[in-house]
């Protein structure tokens, strides 16, 4: 008789909780449905950078030589030296080029004597000859002493231009506003026209070399803002000035950044840095957060 009654009240239980939790759903009301809300695209400017490596170069280069030949006296400058267009860099010993300028105005003083005689010469012929005290053939001889003569004094007055020209010579002076990088000119040396003295940066300029991966080429231009790593962890902004037109064995391409004024001219830097590509318009929702890039 005990099994049946505890059976009994296990089922009564049960039911009695049962009766409770419907009771309470009911109560509660049914269960919230999903909600979903449309949000417009905003329009917004997706920007990327590509980032390249290169070294510091000069801009422009210039090599300062010696027209003519000569012994170097004087040395003025030297490695790191800023110099300014027209300044004298050396000076060649001038002793024989004064001897020879010196013979030559020589030279110019009696040719302009022989000049002067020679016309008062064909002045009187020409005198004669309208009266004919003096045969035909006399008077073309004077004549042609004047024209000798003249010709003789410009010869000589050239060659003293000439000498002139190489005592200016012997002053080497800078071709352009720089900063002097490689100096070969030594003090006594003996030198040939054409030889190497120095090399500057002209208008002290240099310019960073960056290579770029030339799938990037066709969306780099000049004008283009460019974050270069410098020294000591100090940024450089510069901008894009060329894109190189050839292309390396490396798929590499030379993309020429000009960098600031206040930049210090220290070529043989590698750096590197990123060029900031154009932007390109993007739509999203405004919880996705901005595109961005960095190649």
């Amino acid at each position: 008789m005990k099994k049946p009654l505890i059976t009994v009240a296990l089922v009564l239980v049960a039911a009695a909780l049962l009766s409770v939790f419907l009771s309470s759903m009911m109560e509660e009301g049914p269960a919230p449905a999903l909600s979903i809300s449309l949000t417009a695209p905003m329009q917004r400017d997706c920007s990327e950078t590509v980032q390249a490596s290169g070294w510091l170069k000069p801009w422009q280069e210039a090599i300062v030589a010696s027209e003519t030949s000569g012994h170097i006296t004087e040395v003025l400058v030297d490695l790191g030296s800023v110099v300014t267009k027209g300044q004298a860099l050396v000076r060649l010993s001038q002793d024989s080029v004064l001897t020879d300028i010196r013979k030559h105005e020589a030279a110019v003083v009696t040719a302009k004597a022989n000049l002067a005689k020679a016309k008062a010469d064909a002045e009187r012929a020409r005198q004669f000859r309208a009266t004919g005290g003096l045969p035909d053939g006399k008077v073309g001889e004077y004549l042609e002493d004047e024209q000798i003569a003249m010709a003789n004094l410009g010869s000589e007055e050239a060659a003293l231009a000439g000498e002139r020209v190489k005592l200016a010579q012997t002053t080497i002076n800078s071709i352009d506003d720089g900063i002097i990088t490689a100096r070969s000119a030594q003090l006594g040396a003996t030198i040939s026209a054409g030889a190497e003295l120095f090399r500057l940066v002209r208008q002290q300029r240099v310019e960073w070399q960056a290579e770029v991966p030339v799938r990037y080429l066709s969306r780099i231009s000049e004008g283009l803002s460019v974050d270069i790593d410098g020294p000591d962890d100090h940024a450089i902004q510069g901008k894009v000035r060329l894109v190189g037109p050839s292309v390396n064995a490396d798929t590499q391409a030379i993309v020429y950044v000009t960098l600031p004024p206040d930049v210090p001219p220290r070529t043989g830097l590698y750096l590197t840095g990123h060029i900031k590509l154009p932007t390109t318009p993007d739509s999203s929702s405004p919880r996705f957060q901005p595109c961005s890039g960095t190649g």
